[in-house]
């Protein structure tokens, strides 16, 4: 029995990421990025410790809206300021910290639910 998930068609799906950069639908990102499941773009953080509310406002405001918005903090998973968390939550949108890798491997999940996530991913090495 085939148990790949089938991906609705024209949704970014993240191939692989390592060594400072992302593979996403095809396409090499060096860097930080944004993955939402219409479009992917550089996201200019290169930590965790960088991020704020206007840092997040692509995600905050696409359209259709963002529902769940996962965070890839970096090799490990890092702690979110609550009212980071309460402002996003105020504007419809539930953060989700994790490592880079598991943001990565659950935003596909999501996607080929069908769902509105997006990611917010830290470069790893």
């Amino acid at each position: 029995m085939d148990v790949t998930p089938l991906i609705p068609q024209g949704r970014q799906i993240i191939e692989s990421y390592g060594g400072g950069g992302f593979t996403v639908t095809g396409e090499a990102y060096r860097g930080s990025i944004l993955v939402l499941p219409d479009w992917t773009g550089a996201w200019p953080l290169g930590g965790i410790d960088e991020l704020n509310l206007e840092s997040l406002e692509p995600v905050l405001t696409a359209e259709p809206p963002v529902e769940v918005l996962l965070l890839g903090c970096g090799a490990a998973m890092a702690f979110i300021e609550p009212e980071l968390r309460e402002a996003a939550r105020a504007r419809g949108v539930a953060l989700e910290p994790m490592d880079t890798g598991a943001a990565c491997r659950t935003y596909n999940v999501l996607v080929a639910e069908d769902r509105r996530v997006a990611a917010a991913l830290i470069a790893v090495d």
